[in-house]
């Protein structure tokens, strides 16, 4: 691709826009046609066809004129009898049966910018608890086709987090399936790039959602209570989202058995006992069953025989041990949405 800019037309034609070198390629190969153009695409670059495909695509009308001076500029023999259009389609055509259809839907997907396989692609990366609490809320039928469009890993991790009767419904619709009409399709594609998408765009590779979820995390109960009570009200939908991240020292104890022994093990006694502070004695409970035996008579010692803490310390211990539980979720340690039974554990 080292061919000369064309010069633009001469005073008194139209004028049409400079074709850079890559320009000219793709200008040649659409005029040369399948046959020919294909015998030359096999030797490009992965990256260099995907440079000629977007140059194709919006490379609109070219000229006679313009395509001899293509020509001459490769040294070529050519004479162009009549204007071309390019655009994706006619690109589409030009690689049909050159290349594999995988490669052709992933060249021409970042040409167009393809909305349908970005929503799909991009709803894998949302969070699969976020995605449980937004389908959980759907009808059964359309949260059965999303989970159809997405990989079947993200899917089933998603499948884990919905309630056993929702996740049971939606599997035996997903057996049951009729073809699907492109309208309904459409509207659901839409729908999610705008719930997902628009409105839970990532922001230097971190949900919004997630972002403010780990604020509302820090905040005071009551205070944590109205700003979702003051976003129900304009934004339900990123309510439902948000509810489904957030997680506070009162969620512990919904923790699977195993999930607050592996989280205890790395809290220090002295702040899970702050922690302890003015919790009632079923919360107590459940939360001293998952420490060793010795452990807990420690902690409970020093609960029964402790002096009284600042309201503002024993927040700020209880902070800490959810901040713990979030960061070990998020390596996979731990999972604080299980969204199922607590799972026994034996010793």
């Amino acid at each position: 691709m080292s061919a000369s800019p064309v010069p633009a037309p001469a005073p008194g034609r139209a004028m049409a826009r400079r074709l850079d070198p890559t320009d000219q390629v793709a200008a040649l190969l659409l005029a040369m046609g399948k046959s020919s153009a294909g015998r030359l695409i096999k030797y490009f670059e992965p990256d260099e066809l995907k440079r000629i495909t977007r140059s194709a695509s919006q490379l609109g009308a070219v000229s006679p004129d313009q395509l001899d001076a293509v020509v001459e500029n490769f040294s070529e023999e050519f004479k162009a009898g009549n204007s071309l259009v390019g655009t994706a389609n006619e690109v589409e055509k030009l690689l049909s049966g050159l290349l594999p259809a995988d490669q052709i839907a992933d060249i021409l997907s970042e040409v167009r910018g393809n909305a349908t396989r970005s929503v799909w692609e991009r709803l894998g990366t949302v969070q699969e608890s976020v995605l449980a609490s937004y389908l959980v809320k759907e009808h059964p039928q359309t949260a059965a086709l999303i989970l159809s469009k997405v990989k079947p890993a993200t899917a089933a991790k998603v499948m884990g987090h919905l309630p056993a009767p929702t996740r049971n419904t939606v599997m035996r619709r997903m057996l049951s399936f009729k073809p699907i009409v492109d309208e309904v399709l459409l509207s659901i594609e839409k729908t999610l790039h705008e719930d997902f998408m628009i409105n839970g765009a990532r922001n230097s590779g971190a949900d919004t959602h997630a972002k403010m979820a780990d604020i509302i995390n820090k905040m005071e109960r009551h205070q944590m209570d109205d700003v979702l009570t003051s976003l129900g009200e304009s934004r339900p939908k990123s309510v439902e989202i948000l509810k489904g991240l957030l997680f506070t020292f009162d969620d512990i104890v919904k923790l699977a058995p195993r999930a607050r022994t592996t989280l205890f093990d790395a809290v220090p006694n002295d702040r899970l006992v702050l922690a302890l502070k003015g919790t009632d004695a079923e919360f107590r409970g459940t939360v001293l069953s998952a420490l060793s035996a010795r452990v807990r008579r420690m902690v409970e010692h020093e609960l029964n025989g402790g002096e009284p803490a600042a309201q503002r310390d024993v927040m700020e211990a209880r902070r800490s041990i959810t901040d713990t539980a979030m960061e070990m979720a998020g390596r996979g340690e731990i999972e604080i949405n299980p969204g199922g039974e607590d799972e026994a554990l034996i010793r």
